[in-house]
Protein backbone atom coordinates (compact mmCIF):
# COMPACT_ATOMS: atom_id res chain seq x y z
CA UNK A 1 0.00 0.00 0.00
CA UNK A 2 2.94 2.33 0.54
CA UNK A 3 3.64 2.21 -3.20
CA UNK A 4 0.15 3.50 -4.00
CA UNK A 5 0.18 6.09 -1.24
CA UNK A 6 3.46 7.60 -2.40
CA UNK A 7 2.85 7.65 -6.16
CA UNK A 8 0.16 9.32 -8.25
CA UNK A 9 0.35 6.75 -11.05
CA UNK A 10 0.94 3.04 -10.50
CA UNK A 11 0.68 0.50 -13.31
CA UNK A 12 0.08 -3.14 -12.47
CA UNK A 13 1.65 -5.33 -15.14
CA UNK A 14 1.72 -9.06 -15.75
CA UNK A 15 0.61 -11.91 -17.95
CA UNK A 16 -3.02 -12.39 -18.83
CA UNK A 17 -4.99 -14.01 -16.03
CA UNK A 18 -2.44 -13.24 -13.32
CA UNK A 19 -4.90 -11.11 -11.33
CA UNK A 20 -4.07 -7.50 -12.20
CA UNK A 21 -7.70 -6.35 -12.13
CA UNK A 22 -8.43 -8.21 -8.91
CA UNK A 23 -5.44 -6.60 -7.20
CA UNK A 24 -6.32 -3.14 -8.53
CA UNK A 25 -9.86 -3.39 -7.16
CA UNK A 26 -8.62 -4.67 -3.80
CA UNK A 27 -6.24 -1.72 -3.52
CA UNK A 28 -8.96 0.69 -4.64
CA UNK A 29 -11.27 -0.54 -1.89
CA UNK A 30 -8.55 0.07 0.69
CA UNK A 31 -7.88 3.58 -0.62
CA UNK A 32 -11.54 4.58 -1.05
CA UNK A 33 -11.79 6.57 2.23
CA UNK A 34 -9.00 8.86 1.03
CA UNK A 35 -10.94 10.19 -1.98
CA UNK A 36 -13.86 12.52 -1.40
CA UNK A 37 -15.28 11.89 -4.86
CA UNK A 38 -14.71 8.16 -4.82
CA UNK A 39 -13.02 5.52 -6.94
CA UNK A 40 -14.00 5.17 -10.59
CA UNK A 41 -13.34 2.12 -12.73
CA UNK A 42 -12.93 2.67 -16.47
CA UNK A 43 -12.94 -0.80 -18.04
CA UNK A 44 -11.14 -0.33 -21.35
CA UNK A 45 -11.20 -3.95 -22.51
CA UNK A 46 -14.28 -3.33 -24.66
CA UNK A 47 -13.01 -0.02 -26.07
CA UNK A 48 -11.81 -0.83 -29.58
CA UNK A 49 -11.11 2.74 -30.72
CA UNK A 50 -8.33 4.60 -28.85
CA UNK A 51 -10.14 7.87 -29.54
CA UNK A 52 -12.97 6.70 -27.29
CA UNK A 53 -10.81 6.35 -24.15
CA UNK A 54 -11.61 9.90 -22.88
CA UNK A 55 -15.35 9.29 -23.33
CA UNK A 56 -15.05 5.97 -21.47
CA UNK A 57 -13.42 7.80 -18.54
CA UNK A 58 -16.02 10.57 -18.33
CA UNK A 59 -18.86 8.06 -18.75
CA UNK A 60 -17.98 6.28 -15.51
CA UNK A 61 -18.15 9.68 -13.78
CA UNK A 62 -21.66 10.19 -15.11
CA UNK A 63 -20.63 13.10 -17.35
CA UNK A 64 -22.16 13.46 -20.79
CA UNK A 65 -20.87 15.51 -23.69
CA UNK A 66 -22.00 16.14 -27.23
CA UNK A 67 -21.77 13.65 -30.04
CA UNK A 68 -18.37 14.87 -31.27
CA UNK A 69 -15.05 13.30 -30.23
CA UNK A 70 -13.82 14.14 -26.75
CA UNK A 71 -10.15 14.98 -26.24
CA UNK A 72 -8.12 13.86 -23.22
CA UNK A 73 -7.66 17.51 -22.25
CA UNK A 74 -11.43 18.11 -22.28
CA UNK A 75 -12.07 14.97 -20.22
CA UNK A 76 -9.37 15.92 -17.74
CA UNK A 77 -10.79 19.44 -17.46
CA UNK A 78 -14.22 18.08 -16.62
CA UNK A 79 -12.68 16.08 -13.77
CA UNK A 80 -10.24 18.73 -12.56
CA UNK A 81 -12.12 19.67 -9.42
CA UNK A 82 -12.64 16.17 -8.07
CA UNK A 83 -10.69 14.21 -5.49
CA UNK A 84 -10.72 10.81 -7.15
CA UNK A 85 -8.90 7.61 -7.83
CA UNK A 86 -9.26 6.45 -11.43
CA UNK A 87 -8.65 2.80 -12.29
CA UNK A 88 -7.84 2.34 -15.98
CA UNK A 89 -8.34 -1.38 -16.46
CA UNK A 90 -6.99 -3.45 -19.40
CA UNK A 91 -5.02 -0.74 -21.17
CA UNK A 92 -2.73 -2.85 -23.36
CA UNK A 93 -4.67 -2.59 -26.63
CA UNK A 94 -5.12 1.19 -26.28
CA UNK A 95 -1.88 1.79 -24.42
CA UNK A 96 -0.97 5.10 -26.06
CA UNK A 97 -4.41 6.62 -25.54
CA UNK A 98 -4.53 5.42 -21.94
CA UNK A 99 -1.15 7.03 -21.24
CA UNK A 100 -2.24 10.35 -22.75
CA UNK A 101 -5.48 10.28 -20.74
CA UNK A 102 -3.68 9.52 -17.49
CA UNK A 103 -1.13 12.25 -18.08
CA UNK A 104 -3.82 14.82 -18.90
CA UNK A 105 -5.80 13.98 -15.76
CA UNK A 106 -2.81 14.09 -13.43
CA UNK A 107 -1.71 17.45 -14.84
CA UNK A 108 -5.16 19.00 -14.63
CA UNK A 109 -6.01 17.64 -11.19
CA UNK A 110 -3.38 17.54 -8.39
CA UNK A 111 -5.86 15.65 -6.19
CA UNK A 112 -6.28 12.77 -8.65
CA UNK A 113 -4.54 9.42 -8.59
CA UNK A 114 -4.45 6.69 -11.26
CA UNK A 115 -4.04 2.93 -11.09
CA UNK A 116 -3.64 1.27 -14.47
CA UNK A 117 -3.65 -2.42 -15.32
CA UNK A 118 -1.90 -3.54 -18.46
CA UNK A 119 0.31 -6.28 -19.82
CA UNK A 120 2.94 -3.62 -20.44
CA UNK A 121 3.81 -0.28 -18.79
CA UNK A 122 2.32 3.00 -19.97
CA UNK A 123 5.90 4.35 -20.25
CA UNK A 124 5.20 7.85 -19.02
CA UNK A 125 6.86 10.24 -16.63
CA UNK A 126 6.14 9.62 -12.97
CA UNK A 127 4.86 6.08 -13.53
CA UNK A 128 5.69 3.39 -10.99
CA UNK A 129 5.40 -0.13 -12.36
CA UNK A 130 4.45 -3.05 -10.13
CA UNK A 131 4.78 -6.49 -11.80
CA UNK A 132 2.00 -8.60 -10.27
CA UNK A 133 3.55 -11.88 -9.04
CA UNK A 134 1.87 -15.28 -9.46
CA UNK A 135 0.29 -16.99 -6.48
CA UNK A 136 2.69 -18.82 -4.20
CA UNK A 137 3.21 -22.54 -4.89
CA UNK A 138 5.12 -24.98 -2.64
CA UNK A 139 8.71 -25.53 -3.70
CA UNK A 140 9.57 -28.78 -5.42
CA UNK A 141 12.04 -29.73 -2.71
CA UNK A 142 9.06 -30.59 -0.52
CA UNK A 143 7.03 -29.04 2.27
CA UNK A 144 5.05 -30.69 4.98
CA UNK A 145 1.43 -31.11 3.99
CA UNK A 146 0.36 -29.02 6.96
CA UNK A 147 2.16 -26.09 5.34
CA UNK A 148 0.57 -26.48 1.91
CA UNK A 149 -2.45 -24.30 2.57
CA UNK A 150 -0.21 -21.36 3.38
CA UNK A 151 0.25 -21.02 -0.37
CA UNK A 152 -2.23 -18.90 -2.28
CA UNK A 153 -2.28 -21.13 -5.36
CA UNK A 154 -3.44 -24.18 -3.39
CA UNK A 155 -6.01 -22.21 -1.42
CA UNK A 156 -7.52 -20.83 -4.62
CA UNK A 157 -7.53 -24.24 -6.30
CA UNK A 158 -9.29 -25.92 -3.40
CA UNK A 159 -11.80 -23.09 -3.01
CA UNK A 160 -12.77 -23.26 -6.70
CA UNK A 161 -12.82 -27.05 -6.82
CA UNK A 162 -15.13 -27.27 -3.81
CA UNK A 163 -17.37 -24.56 -5.26
CA UNK A 164 -17.82 -26.72 -8.37
CA UNK A 165 -18.13 -29.99 -6.45
CA UNK A 166 -18.90 -29.55 -2.71
CA UNK A 167 -18.00 -33.17 -1.98
CA UNK A 168 -14.59 -32.84 -3.61
CA UNK A 169 -11.99 -34.32 -1.22
CA UNK A 170 -8.71 -32.43 -1.12
CA UNK A 171 -6.66 -34.12 1.60
CA UNK A 172 -5.93 -37.21 -0.48
CA UNK A 173 -5.04 -35.13 -3.55
CA UNK A 174 -2.78 -32.42 -2.18
CA UNK A 175 0.28 -33.77 -3.95
CA UNK A 176 -1.53 -33.86 -7.32
CA UNK A 177 -3.06 -30.41 -6.76
CA UNK A 178 0.35 -28.99 -5.85
CA UNK A 179 1.93 -30.43 -8.99
CA UNK A 180 -0.85 -29.00 -11.16
CA UNK A 181 -0.59 -25.53 -9.58
CA UNK A 182 3.16 -25.61 -10.09
CA UNK A 183 2.79 -26.54 -13.75
CA UNK A 184 0.31 -23.69 -14.16
CA UNK A 185 2.94 -21.28 -12.81
CA UNK A 186 0.62 -20.04 -10.05
CA UNK A 187 -1.54 -18.08 -12.51
CA UNK A 188 -4.98 -17.54 -10.89
CA UNK A 189 -7.03 -17.84 -14.09
CA UNK A 190 -5.34 -21.09 -15.08
CA UNK A 191 -5.79 -22.46 -11.58
CA UNK A 192 -9.49 -21.59 -11.52
CA UNK A 193 -10.05 -23.28 -14.88
CA UNK A 194 -8.10 -26.38 -13.83
CA UNK A 195 -9.97 -26.60 -10.53
CA UNK A 196 -13.29 -26.69 -12.36
CA UNK A 197 -11.99 -29.63 -14.41
CA UNK A 198 -10.44 -31.64 -11.60
CA UNK A 199 -13.70 -31.56 -9.68
CA UNK A 200 -15.43 -33.41 -12.52
CA UNK A 201 -12.63 -35.25 -14.37
CA UNK A 202 -10.24 -36.02 -11.54
CA UNK A 203 -6.55 -35.20 -11.45
CA UNK A 204 -5.34 -37.68 -14.09
CA UNK A 205 -6.21 -35.64 -17.22
CA UNK A 206 -4.34 -32.66 -15.75
CA UNK A 207 -1.17 -34.64 -15.03
CA UNK A 208 -0.38 -35.62 -18.61
CA UNK A 209 1.68 -33.78 -21.24
CA UNK A 210 0.99 -30.07 -21.20
CA UNK A 211 -0.23 -30.00 -24.80
CA UNK A 212 -3.08 -32.27 -23.66
CA UNK A 213 -3.84 -30.16 -20.60
CA UNK A 214 -4.03 -26.89 -22.48
CA UNK A 215 -7.35 -27.57 -24.29
CA UNK A 216 -8.98 -28.50 -20.96
CA UNK A 217 -8.39 -25.05 -19.50
CA UNK A 218 -11.59 -23.51 -20.77
CA UNK A 219 -15.02 -22.87 -19.34
CA UNK A 220 -14.80 -19.89 -17.02
CA UNK A 221 -17.89 -18.16 -15.69
CA UNK A 222 -20.14 -17.06 -18.53
CA UNK A 223 -20.14 -13.53 -17.16
CA UNK A 224 -16.33 -13.27 -17.46
CA UNK A 225 -14.95 -11.11 -20.28
CA UNK A 226 -14.46 -13.22 -23.44
CA UNK A 227 -10.67 -12.96 -23.17
CA UNK A 228 -10.85 -14.63 -19.71
CA UNK A 229 -13.17 -17.50 -20.61
CA UNK A 230 -10.27 -19.77 -21.52
CA UNK A 231 -6.52 -19.64 -21.46
CA UNK A 232 -6.54 -19.75 -25.24
CA UNK A 233 -8.73 -16.65 -25.37
CA UNK A 234 -6.44 -14.86 -22.91
CA UNK A 235 -3.37 -15.70 -24.95
CA UNK A 236 -5.14 -14.90 -28.23
CA UNK A 237 -5.76 -11.42 -26.83
CA UNK A 238 -2.04 -10.91 -26.12
CA UNK A 239 -0.84 -12.55 -29.33
CA UNK A 240 -3.06 -10.44 -31.57
CA UNK A 241 -1.62 -7.27 -30.04
CA UNK A 242 1.89 -8.20 -31.19
CA UNK A 243 3.41 -7.03 -34.44
CA UNK A 244 4.27 -9.83 -36.83
CA UNK A 245 7.98 -9.90 -35.99
CA UNK A 246 7.20 -10.27 -32.30
CA UNK A 247 4.84 -13.15 -33.08
CA UNK A 248 7.56 -14.94 -35.04
CA UNK A 249 10.10 -14.50 -32.25
CA UNK A 250 7.65 -15.63 -29.55
CA UNK A 251 6.65 -18.84 -31.27
CA UNK A 252 10.25 -19.69 -32.16
CA UNK A 253 11.32 -19.17 -28.54
CA UNK A 254 8.80 -21.84 -27.54
CA UNK A 255 11.22 -24.48 -28.84
CA UNK A 256 13.27 -24.01 -25.65
CA UNK A 257 11.96 -26.45 -23.02
CA UNK A 258 13.51 -24.43 -20.19
CA UNK A 259 15.18 -21.08 -19.68
CA UNK A 260 17.55 -19.60 -22.25
CA UNK A 261 19.97 -16.72 -22.73
CA UNK A 262 19.98 -13.98 -25.34
CA UNK A 263 22.88 -15.74 -27.05
CA UNK A 264 20.86 -18.95 -27.28
CA UNK A 265 17.76 -17.10 -28.50
CA UNK A 266 19.76 -15.37 -31.21
CA UNK A 267 21.35 -18.63 -32.35
CA UNK A 268 17.96 -20.30 -32.79
CA UNK A 269 15.64 -17.44 -33.84
CA UNK A 270 17.77 -15.27 -36.12
CA UNK A 271 17.67 -15.94 -39.85
CA UNK A 272 18.32 -13.92 -43.03
CA UNK A 273 15.08 -12.02 -42.45
CA UNK A 274 15.53 -11.39 -38.71
CA UNK A 275 18.90 -10.00 -37.65
CA UNK A 276 20.46 -10.74 -34.28
CA UNK A 277 19.83 -7.14 -33.19
CA UNK A 278 16.14 -7.55 -34.03
CA UNK A 279 15.97 -10.69 -31.92
CA UNK A 280 17.38 -8.74 -28.97
CA UNK A 281 14.87 -5.90 -29.44
CA UNK A 282 12.01 -8.34 -29.95
CA UNK A 283 12.93 -10.30 -26.83
CA UNK A 284 13.04 -7.08 -24.79
CA UNK A 285 9.59 -6.12 -26.13
CA UNK A 286 8.16 -9.54 -25.25
CA UNK A 287 9.52 -9.16 -21.72
CA UNK A 288 7.87 -5.73 -21.39
CA UNK A 289 4.58 -7.23 -22.63
CA UNK A 290 4.68 -9.97 -19.98
CA UNK A 291 5.01 -12.82 -22.48
CA UNK A 292 8.59 -13.73 -21.55
CA UNK A 293 9.92 -13.65 -18.02
CA UNK A 294 13.47 -12.53 -17.15
CA UNK A 295 15.55 -13.91 -14.30
CA UNK A 296 19.19 -13.78 -13.24
CA UNK A 297 21.15 -17.01 -12.95
CA UNK A 298 24.69 -16.68 -11.53
CA UNK A 299 24.83 -13.10 -12.71
CA UNK A 300 23.71 -13.94 -16.25
CA UNK A 301 20.34 -12.85 -17.58
CA UNK A 302 18.09 -15.76 -18.54
CA UNK A 303 14.59 -15.82 -19.95
CA UNK A 304 11.71 -18.29 -19.91
CA UNK A 305 8.14 -18.66 -21.13
CA UNK A 306 5.41 -19.65 -18.73
CA UNK A 307 4.21 -23.20 -19.36
CA UNK A 308 0.86 -21.94 -20.58
CA UNK A 309 2.45 -19.40 -22.92
CA UNK A 310 4.87 -21.99 -24.26
CA UNK A 311 2.08 -24.48 -25.00
CA UNK A 312 0.18 -21.80 -26.89
CA UNK A 313 3.27 -20.60 -28.78
CA UNK A 314 4.16 -24.18 -29.76
CA UNK A 315 0.72 -24.51 -31.33
CA UNK A 316 1.37 -21.34 -33.29
CA UNK A 317 4.81 -22.64 -34.25
CA UNK A 318 3.21 -25.82 -35.62
CA UNK A 319 0.60 -23.79 -37.48
CA UNK A 320 3.38 -21.74 -39.09
CA UNK A 321 5.06 -24.88 -40.44
CA UNK A 322 8.33 -24.04 -38.65
CA UNK A 323 8.24 -26.45 -35.72
CA UNK A 324 10.41 -29.18 -37.29
CA UNK A 325 12.85 -26.57 -38.59
CA UNK A 326 13.15 -24.94 -35.15
CA UNK A 327 13.53 -28.33 -33.47
CA UNK A 328 16.32 -29.17 -35.91
CA UNK A 329 18.09 -25.87 -35.24
CA UNK A 330 17.76 -26.38 -31.50
CA UNK A 331 19.14 -29.92 -31.74
CA UNK A 332 22.05 -28.71 -33.89
CA UNK A 333 22.81 -25.94 -31.41
CA UNK A 334 22.95 -28.40 -28.52
CA UNK A 335 25.07 -30.84 -30.52
CA UNK A 336 27.58 -28.09 -31.32
CA UNK A 337 27.58 -27.08 -27.68
CA UNK A 338 28.21 -30.65 -26.61
CA UNK A 339 31.11 -30.94 -29.03
CA UNK A 340 32.58 -27.69 -27.75
CA UNK A 341 32.41 -28.87 -24.14
CA UNK A 342 33.92 -32.21 -25.13
CA UNK A 343 36.81 -30.44 -26.87
CA UNK A 344 37.44 -28.23 -23.85
CA UNK A 345 37.43 -31.24 -21.52
CA UNK A 346 39.84 -33.24 -23.67
CA UNK A 347 43.04 -31.56 -22.38
CA UNK A 348 41.88 -31.99 -18.79
CA UNK A 349 41.20 -35.66 -19.39
CA UNK A 350 44.70 -36.15 -20.82
CA UNK A 351 46.33 -34.35 -17.90
CA UNK A 352 44.45 -36.33 -15.33
CA UNK A 353 44.70 -39.61 -17.22
CA UNK A 354 41.07 -40.20 -16.34
CA UNK A 355 38.83 -41.61 -19.10
CA UNK A 356 36.12 -39.22 -20.20
CA UNK A 357 32.81 -39.87 -18.52
CA UNK A 358 29.77 -39.44 -20.76
CA UNK A 359 27.80 -38.46 -17.68
CA UNK A 360 30.39 -35.82 -16.78
CA UNK A 361 30.38 -34.46 -20.32
CA UNK A 362 26.58 -34.28 -20.36
CA UNK A 363 26.55 -32.44 -17.05
CA UNK A 364 29.16 -30.02 -18.33
CA UNK A 365 27.14 -29.48 -21.50
CA UNK A 366 24.12 -28.57 -19.43
CA UNK A 367 26.28 -26.16 -17.46
CA UNK A 368 27.52 -24.47 -20.64
CA UNK A 369 24.03 -24.57 -22.13
CA UNK A 370 22.76 -22.45 -19.24
CA UNK A 371 25.68 -20.06 -19.19
CA UNK A 372 27.33 -20.04 -22.63
CA UNK A 373 28.89 -16.62 -22.15
CA UNK A 374 31.32 -18.14 -19.65
CA UNK A 375 33.15 -19.90 -22.45
CA UNK A 376 34.99 -16.67 -23.29
CA UNK A 377 36.35 -16.35 -19.74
Amino acid sequence: MNLFAANRLVTLTGAGGIGKTRLALAVARELLPQFADGVWLAELGSVSDPNLVPAAVTAVAGLEFGTGPLSPKQAAGALSGKGLLLVLDNCEHVIGAAAVMAEALLRANPAARVIATSREPLNMEGERVYPVPPLAVPAENGQEQDDYLRHGALRLFIERAQASAPLFATNRRLAAITAICRRLDGIPLAIELAAARIATLGAEPLEGPFDRIFPLLAGAQRTAPPRHQSLRATLDWSYELLVERERIILRRLAIFPADFTLEMATAIVADPDIAASEVAVGLADLVSKSLVGPKTNNGIMHYALLNTTRAYALEKLSDSGEREWMASRHAEYRRNLFELVEAELEPLCRLSAVPRSPTCVRRSARHFDRAPTRRSA
